[in-house]
């Protein structure tokens, strides 16, 4: 058919779209991807067969089975016109989409003319989302470390277009957008990532055409390493016969391995407990437990230890004290590891004691108070601060001396004060005698004559002029 003819052909197709517009369908969407198949269909109104069917995309006449024939220039082994007027394509390229115009004449001269839009999409494909720096762990889960810089990569390819989102979904949240572009790359940056970023990152590519969405997710970890050592502490067992170890390092992702001693194997857990035999125990002994985390090299573990110490009560050993007042006896107790269980306790026998209106039992923090009201004769025994420990047994004696009360000793005061007086008067007297030896002449004592008396008459004549026999 030569050009006029074509022409011809597509003028008799317009004008009867022009007559016929009233027939026109809605616009029919078709998608497509490239390498299938695709029917566009014409006529769906029944089960008539068309008289002729014509099919023009682009101003261009590409199927034909009226009177006039396409120019086999214009032809394409890959279309072919079905006898229901369809038009089948096969092996689609990107260049077949497009506006596709339809025209059939039925056998009651019934024009259809219809109008399909053809959408070749491709895509997502290549779809990959890529964080780094991070460790892979066997399970393909990514790990970093607290405080690192992340960076993000989503990359997709999609034909015609498309829309590329980055999404997180974690413990407080999910499926909170990050970021979005048109563009085939999205970059996305997260600076000293922290636990609360620890979750799913996921790569979303959607193809705006077709609303095809393809997605590429990765669960990211924040591990953790807590600044400090662990934590070691010893407490008493049951019973005196054990000691309790207890090691801890809280804080950890994930959960620490710890273990006490060099034998035996690593538990994981961020507290761990053993309890040891007082046998296989003695003072000074040094106990160690190791901590390894994920992160953390041979050389880089982490140590606590504990020394035990056997218990040491230290105080006053003798203490003095009036009868009929209180005292109070302490012990102190700070050198025991595992802290020692101390108590007082009374005479020989080292009875308790029993608390009461006469034994008052206190305490604050490694101090042990003991008060004893209204002190007797009978309280004058030896005490005993007992501290006990699976390491042994140390005792702090203290002996309690009780001395009367003041009453009993006023008598032998006023003694001591009188002979003190007289001591004191005799003193005074003889200095006198000798300060005034010149002048004193002492007579004899006449026949008869008392002490008095011969007292009285020597000091009188004593204090008047001295004889010549008193000087000489």
């Amino acid at each position: 058919m030569n050009i006029v003819a074509s022409l011809a052909l597509l003028q008799l197709f317009l004008s009867a779209a022009a007559t016929v517009s009233e027939n026109f369908s809605t616009e029919t969407v078709q998608l497509a991807a490239p390498g299938d198949v695709v029917l566009l269909q014409c006529y769906t109104g029944g089960n008539l067969t068309p008289v002729w069917t014509t099919w023009i995309k682009d101003g261009h006449i590409i199927a034909s089975n009226g009177e006039l024939h396409v120019d086999s220039s214009a032809k394409d082994p890959r279309l072919n016109l079905e006898l229901n007027g369809s038009l089948s394509i096969t092996k689609v390229i990107p260049e077949d989409a497009g506006s596709f115009l339809c025209s059939s004449r039925l056998p009651d001269n019934t024009t259809i003319n219809a109008h399909v839009l053809l959408q070749v999409t491709s895509g997502p494909d290549n779809v990959s989302a890529t964080i780094y720096p991070t460790t892979v762990l066997p399970n393909r889960t990514l790990v970093c470390e607290k405080g690192e810089t992340l960076y993000f990569k989503c990359m997709a390819r999609s034909y015609p277009s498309q829309q590329l989102n980055l999404t997180f979904s974690g413990a407080s949240n999910s499926n909170t957008s990050l970021a979005f572009t048109p563009f085939p790359i999205l970059n996305y940056t997260i600076k000293d990532i922290q636990p609360s970023n620890q979750g799913v990152y996921t790569c979303s590519a959607l193809n705006t055409v077709s609303n095809r969405m393809v997605k590429d997710s990765h669960e990211l970890l924040v591990y953790y390493i807590p600044s400090g050592h662990p934590d070691c502490m010893s407490v008493e067992g049951q019973n005196s016969s054990s000691v309790q170890l207890n090691c801890s390092w809280f804080g950890a992702y994930p959960t620490p391995q710890l273990r006490w001693g060099k034998d035996g194997d690593f538990q994981v857990t961020d507290s761990l407990v053993v309890s040891l035999n007082s046998s296989t125990l003695h003072d000074g002994q040094k106990l160690t437990c190791t901590a390894r985390h994920d992160l953390l090299k041979l050389e880089n573990e982490r140590f606590c230890s504990i020394t035990l110490r056997a218990p040491n009560p230290e105080g006053t050993p003798m203490v003095t004290v009036l009868e009929g007042t209180n005292v109070t006896l302490s012990c102190r107790e700070i050198s025991s590891v595992p802290a020692a269980n101390t108590m007082w306790r009374k005479g020989q026998s080292q009875e308790p004691i029993v608390p009461g209106s006469k034994y008052i039992l206190s305490g604050e923090g490694p101090e042990f108070k003991l008060t004893i009201v209204n002190i007797s004769k009978y309280d004058e025994v030896y005490y005993f601060c007992r501290s006990e420990n699976a390491l042994g047994i140390h005792e702090l004696e203290v002996f309690l001396t009780v001395k009367a009360s003041s009453s009993a000793y006023s008598g032998a005061v006023i003694g001591v004060f009188i002979a003190a007086l007289i001591t004191g008067s005799a003193f005074i007297v003889a200095k006198i005698l000798y300060s005034r030896r010149h002048r004193i002449c002492l007579g004899k004592l006449r026949t008869g004559e008392t002490w008095w008396t011969w007292w009285n008459r020597t000091m009188s004549r004593s204090f008047k002029t001295p004889s010549r026999d008193c000087l000489l």
